[in-house]
């Protein structure tokens, strides 16, 4: 595959580039086995809406026609179970969380890896994923199988990092 160069210029970078060097959606760390697409995500309902709302130049058009999205502000009611799940993006940042190529955090990260771009933060990225499947086990083991109003907050987080909670 030919690199294909990305310049980002939103309200959180400007002029930061990047290039694809994978096909979209493949060639994913063996270990990296996400469940939703970033598509997916954004029409299910994922951090209150307030993700992404100025980036839809940098990724397909696609992703966001259905998307649940509010530009203004962090709206529970948009997330699939209607919970708020999310922290403030400053308490990322105190934890060391973000990685200074993609400001927004995790979920950024990973649309640019599903879009194809290859990055340092990688590994840790996937590492801190595949963190998340002690909250799978917490759900099945204290809600009966399929109640989705069983521990909410927790499915709710499961969906922001890609895992398709409605299937516990």
């Amino acid at each position: 595959m030919e690199k294909i160069r990305v310049c980002v210029n939103d309200l959180m970078q400007k002029n930061y580039v990047y290039y694809l060097t994978e096909p979209v959606g493949e060639n994913f760390h063996p270990e990296f086995k996400p469940e939703l697409t970033p598509q997916e995500m954004l029409e299910l309902g994922v951090f209150g809406g307030k993700y992404l709302t100025d980036c839809t130049g940098e990724f397909p058009k696609e992703w966001f026609a259905n998307a649940r999205l509010c530009h203004e502000r962090h709206v529970p009611e948009y997330n699939f179970f209607g919970v708020n799940a999310s922290k403030p993006l400053s308490y990322w940042r105190e934890k060391g969380w973000i990685y200074s190529v993609d400001p927004r955090g995790w979920f950024q990260w990973y649309c640019r890896y599903y879009m194809g771009r290859r990055c340092p933060d990688d590994q840790r990225q996937i590492k801190r994923w595949k963190a998340m499947v002690r909250h799978i086990a917490q759900i099945r083991h204290n809600c009966p199988e399929g109640v989705l109003t069983c521990r909410r907050k927790q499915r709710q987080a499961l969906l922001h990092w890609a895992y398709d909670s409605r299937k516990i």
